[in-house]
């Protein structure tokens, strides 16, 4: 059985360990290299269509998307695509969960579209 927590007083607290990072009375100083995890995803018109992508790369979110359906784990799709941190791979993934329709339609459309042209293709080739 797994007891209740009645405060978040009573969780344990971490930090990474750096240069400058202190506890001061239980509490560990505000570190100001942090990360706003909503500019690790962004769309750029001119690359993969405005499709969502991970920030500085042209990673996109369906291909995170695309492995973690298949199984994978957010660390294995890092081992998969090393240029990638492991933050990055859970902000797509957040991405993927909090827009899988879009995510999904965008996935479905790519697939119809692709089995029109191989029909095409192959009508042209018989």
């Amino acid at each position: 059985m797994i007891p209740f927590i009645r405060s978040a007083r009573a969780l344990p607290r971490y930090t990474a360990a750096r240069e400058g990072a202190s506890v001061k009375d239980g509490d560990y100083d505000r570190m100001t290299d942090t990360i706003d995890i909503g500019a690790l995803i962004d769309h750029v018109p001119d690359i993969h269509s405005n499709r969502p992508k991970i920030a500085g790369t042209g990673v996109t979110v369906r291909r995170i998307a695309g492995w973690y359906t298949l199984g994978y784990t957010p660390e294995e799709i890092v081992r998969k695509i090393p240029h990638l941190s492991l933050a990055q791979v859970h902000a797509a993934l957040a991405y993927y969960h909090a827009n899988r329709a879009e995510i999904e339609h965008d996935i479905a459309s790519e697939d119809a579209l692709y089995e029109k042209l191989a029909a095409e293709q192959a009508s042209r080739g018989s």
